[in-house]
């Protein structure tokens, strides 16, 4: 039970990322000054990474960009080496790039069949789309390893490709030996207005999570400073929009309604669908039920601690009700869980709770 609470507050991170990454612990904007400001357009949706209904409305926009407003590069929330892999792929006549890509995409949301799919689909709909990966290295010791090998092999070493790829990894080691939070949202802003200055009066999209692309938010983790899209507003002004899409995927009206047992008593329950985790070591997939009517019967039971945002359900969720979610492993046993939503917010959140029958 244990390492299953521990696996659902990672997966709970990771898609609020969520919902799911200067000096180092300080803003960079001073330093993204001295360069040359762009007079482009910056249109930023966030997102929740991997869900199949946000990427197909991601595709749907950068098609309208890309074809009607001759709209070439697209931001993503990637490091510069992983985006410079994605743009060799585009060139390929295989698919071998980027099924390297999502095998060093293991364990993150990231390495989900829809979001290889988003990326085929723009290869064969929007084939001349540039990315830039604006995000600290993830990945480094795999991906960006790897893509310094493929600029040495071509004589590339002293490129501006094979700094920045460097530049990325180091990044990338700094925030993961010292989980540092404030740094990454940092180093995402310089990173994006160093790609972004250097096109010259071009717009761009960018597509990233939902806690770095909110104008009123501060960043996810510690709350401490303005989140990526805050700091780039106060650089770009009324040149930057941002739109949160992560709407798109709560579902309204259930798909079934089921009876589930509790304590001995029977519940109307609204099944609301199956989250795939395959990404995830051990886990095959979740689902949502809702109680009907259960939360006077609940309110009181006590809380383990643990809790799930809001972000993290595939249905809106309001004060006063309780969840029920089955994690199903890989080995195809389940582990369920109880939540109920009190109106608890963590790190600016809303967020549910969970809670035991005992």
């Amino acid at each position: 039970m244990k390492n299953t609470r521990l696996f659902m507050f990672a997966v709970a991170l990771i898609m609020l990322l969520a919902l799911v990454a200067c000096s180092y612990s300080t803003t960079s904007m001073d330093t993204a000054r001295t360069s040359e400001q762009s007079t482009g357009q910056i249109y930023l949706y966030g997102e929740h990474h991997g869900v199949e209904k946000i990427l197909e409305k991601e595709l749907e926009l950068w098609n309208k960009y890309y074809h009607k407003d001759n709209m070439r590069h697209l931001f993503v929330e990637y490091p510069y080496y992983s985006a410079g892999f994605l743009n060799l792929w585009m060139q390929s006549d295989s698919d071998d790039i980027l099924e390297e890509l999502y095998k060093d995409w293991e364990g993150t949301a990231s390495q989900n069949p829809y979001i290889k799919e988003f990326y085929k689909k723009i290869k064969s709909e929007c084939p001349e789309t540039i990315f830039h990966g604006t995000d600290v290295g993830h990945q480094h010791h795999t991906t960006g390893r790897r893509f310094l090998k493929y600029l040495e092999e071509n004589n590339l070493e002293s490129s501006e490709q094979y700094l920045l790829a460097q530049e990325a990894i180091e990044q990338g080691k700094y925030y993961y030996e010292h989980s540092d939070h404030v740094y990454r949202e940092n180093k995402m802003v310089e990173n994006f207005i160093r790609e972004f200055d250097k096109l010259k009066g071009e717009n761009i999209m960018g597509i990233y999570g939902g806690a770095h692309t909110d104008f009123d938010a501060k960043d996810y983790m510690t709350n401490s400073v303005p989140c990526m899209a805050k700091q780039l507003k106060e650089r770009y002004g009324d040149a930057i929009y941002s739109e949160d899409l992560p709407w798109l995927a709560k579902e309204i009206e259930p798909s079934r309604v089921d009876t589930i047992t509790v304590n001995e008593k029977d519940y109307e329950a609204s099944y609301f669908g199956k989250q795939d985790l395959s990404g995830f070591k051990d886990y095959a997939c979740r689902e949502f039920w809702r109680l009907e009517n259960a939360y006077e019967h609940f309110k009181d039971k006590k809380k383990t601690g643990y809790v799930l945002p809001y972000d993290n359900y595939p249905m809106l969720i309001e004060t006063g009700q309780v969840f029920v979610i089955d994690y199903t492993k890989t080995d195809s046993s389940i582990e369920r869980v109880y939540y109920r939503s009190d109106g608890y917010i963590r790190n600016g959140q809303p967020s549910t709770e969970e809670f035991t029958m005992k």
